[in-house]
């Protein structure tokens, strides 16, 4: 990506992060009244459409330079959070969130910018493109037809958050219920509000496009490292996969903050945090913000977790060829999204992978292989077994069942879709139990990512290719921050 665009890339988490801790921790339900004059609200977005136990959220992050008042940002502004002044709508951070309706957990689910879905009106594209360019279709033809640029403009934004909407539920299988849309100013304000965030690296970076410099280890970040931290993705082993990761602990570190200390009983800190929501939100108007925080006032770090869609293909091409995207298998995202948000059992029961667990060898030295493989065919509605790494004297990748003629190793053999793999039986394993070994020679099929990074718990090697495969599940219950790339 040549001149500053990278610059760009992850800016939109920044206020997203600042929702997504509010709603979590319900602003500190002694403000939140004042929360609903101080937002900007939404109609007539088609959301909801049944009771199914739980609030379904779609948080949105804008890399926008207005406020949620459309006011442009000041130059001091800009310049504290090292952004120029260009207009954008791109939506690069996406993600779903489903809490219980008795506030008992919330969980987390990233959609990468780049995964190529079908959009509504547009037909197969990114999906941070269903925004942008549904609205600016709108917008455009509108105004060609004699209407005014502000009525317009208006049409246009409402239509294209209506295509992210519906594009998220086809792709998910999950009704939004509420939305939340933030800029790139709110986490700012949020991180320093909060005496800053804790994170962990493993290796020191300096990084020129992102503006990202920090040393190995543990430290404390205040707003304008905070953004450089979350939209680095070049010199990262996983691109823009390794960024989510980034997104993921940081929001699990603000979330734990916020949660194990007095943050929300400090009235100075919570004006700081009403504040900062204030200037860079809008929800949907038919949100009961007031009933929906009382509900989470026991929510604990322990119970916030967040993961990511599994990607089926990091190296795809857009139909016409043109772009780099992340293929998915819908399927496979209904799976894992049911699985995650605890709505699965009643497909878990019409699906006949749900009988067996398979257990996953990494016999190759590709790092991470194996618990890439594991995560999708989680996904596809496997049981989860073991993920290893053991050396083993077989050139081609095999599986092993009580028999032969094993269902569940056949059903393996095509959900693998890598050709030829031999089944073999081993009469130690259980009847329900199958056992997956992928050597150097399984290189293309289900999680075959040419380049794969430590997953699992698997050893690493320094002369491995490295991936990008899906982000593990990360929760906001450590004594500190996971570190990562």
């Amino acid at each position: 990506m040549a001149g500053v665009a990278p610059k760009n890339i992850g800016r939109t988490l920044i206020a997203l992060l600042a929702v997504m801790v509010l709603v979590v921790t319900g602003l500190g339900w002694v403000k939140v009244r004042s929360l609903n004059d101080s937002v900007t609200l939404l109609s007539d977005l088609g959301l909801g459409g049944g009771d199914d136990g739980a609030v379904d959220i779609l948080l949105v992050g804008t890399d926008s330079r207005v406020d949620a008042n459309g006011n442009p940002l000041s130059e001091e502004e800009l310049k504290w959070l090292r952004v120029g002044g260009d207009i954008t709508t791109s939506t690069d951070t996406i993600v779903l969130v489903r809490i219980p309706n008795d506030g008992s957990k919330a969980t987390a689910i990233s959609i990468p910018r780049d995964t190529y879905v079908d959009v509504p009106g547009l037909g197969m594209s990114k999906i941070n493109a269903a925004y942008g360019t549904t609205r600016e279709g709108v917008r455009k033809r509108e105004v060609e037809a004699g209407t005014s640029e502000e009525q317009a403009e208006k049409d246009g934004t409402k239509a294209g958050r209506q295509a992210l909407i519906e594009s998220v539920a086809n792709l998910t299988g999950i009704t939004v219920d509420h939305y939340a849309e933030v800029g790139l100013l709110g986490f700012a304000l949020l991180t320093d509000a909060v005496d800053g965030v804790e994170v962990c690296l493993k290796n020191a970076v300096r990084e020129p496009f992102s503006g990202a410099r920090f040393r190995a280890g543990r430290q404390t970040l205040m707003g304008p490292q905070a953004l450089s931290f979350v939209r680095q993705r070049h010199d990262l082993p996983r691109g823009d996969l390794d960024r989510i990761t980034r997104q993921q602990v940081y929001m699990a570190s603000l979330a734990q903050k916020i949660l194990s200390t007095q943050t929300l009983t400090n009235t100075s800190k919570l004006q700081e945090l009403q504040d900062a929501v204030s200037r860079s939100v809008v929800l949907d108007d038919g949100w009961d913000i007031i009933s929906f925080a009382e509900k989470l006032k026991d929510l604990t770090g322990g119970n916030v977790k967040f993961t990511t869609i599994p990607i089926e293909n990091d190296q795809a091409w857009s139909d016409d060829g043109t772009q780099s995207v992340l293929a998915v298998d819908t399927k496979a995202v209904h799976q894992f999204v049911a699985q995650q948000l605890g709505t699965g059992e009643k497909a878990a029961d019409d699906n006949p992978r749900s009988e067996y667990k398979v257990d996953v060898v990494n016999a190759g030295t590709v790092d991470g292989l194996a618990g890439n493989v594991m995560r999708l065919l989680n996904g596809l509605g496997y049981q989860e077994g073991a993920t290893s790494s053991k050396p083993m004297n077989e050139f081609d990748s095999l599986i092993f069942a009580k028999s032969k003629d094993s269902d569940g190793a056949k059903q393996l053999l095509k959900d693998l879709k890598a050709g030829p793999i031999e089944i073999r039986e081993d009469s130690s394993l259980p009847d329900n139990t199958l056992r997956l070994v992928l050597t150097n020679t399984y290189n293309y099929g289900l999680g075959a990512i040419s380049n794969t990074t430590e997953q699992g718990g698997e050893s690493t090697s320094s002369s491995a290719p490295k991936s990008k495969p899906a982000a593990p599940v990360i929760k906001a219950d450590t004594d500190g921050p996971v570190c990562v790339n």
